[in-house]
């Protein structure tokens, strides 16, 4: 068990965006968006919840708990898509295939907050009334 320790594989049980100083992208993002919720600190945030969900690591090589609904919500507020459009980098656009992200954030919101509950079925509680509320 010792020798696979040092073998460089993973032992987390879900991958956080990457490692900076000990301390993950996400941790970095979330700590500077809710701080000060700069644009293009949003847009860092999108682009790491992206990458993620598409990549996800660790032993479960599933997201994080909770990362579903955050990116969902994040995405489905009104002012997100415009933000994004304005201030997003062309890397951090470049996860989508389209640059209407009204219409993408609507769709893929909606989308990860049913992954959040098909994932972790024992959120379904709190997340199918925030499906209600942010899509009528």
């Amino acid at each position: 068990m010792m020798a696979l320790s040092s073998c460089g594989i993973t032992n987390t049980l879900y991958y956080w965006g990457g490692d900076r100083n000990n301390t993950t992208v996400y941790e970095l993002l979330t700590y500077k968006d809710y701080k000060s919720q700069t644009p293009q600190a949003i847009c860092g945030l999108i682009y790491t919840y992206e990458d993620m969900i598409k990549n996800p690591g660790g032993l479960r090589q599933l997201p994080p708990p909770g990362i579903c609904a955050e990116y969902g919500y994040l995405i489905l507020l009104p002012e997100t898509a415009s933000t994004f459009t304005e201030y997003a980098t062309k890397k951090q656009k470049s996860v989508f295939e389209s640059s209407d992200y009204a219409a993408i954030f609507a769709e893929r919101g909606k989308e990860m907050l049913n992954k959040e509950i098909e994932y972790y079925p024992e959120s379904s509680q709190f997340i199918l009334p925030l499906i209600k509320k942010l899509t009528r």
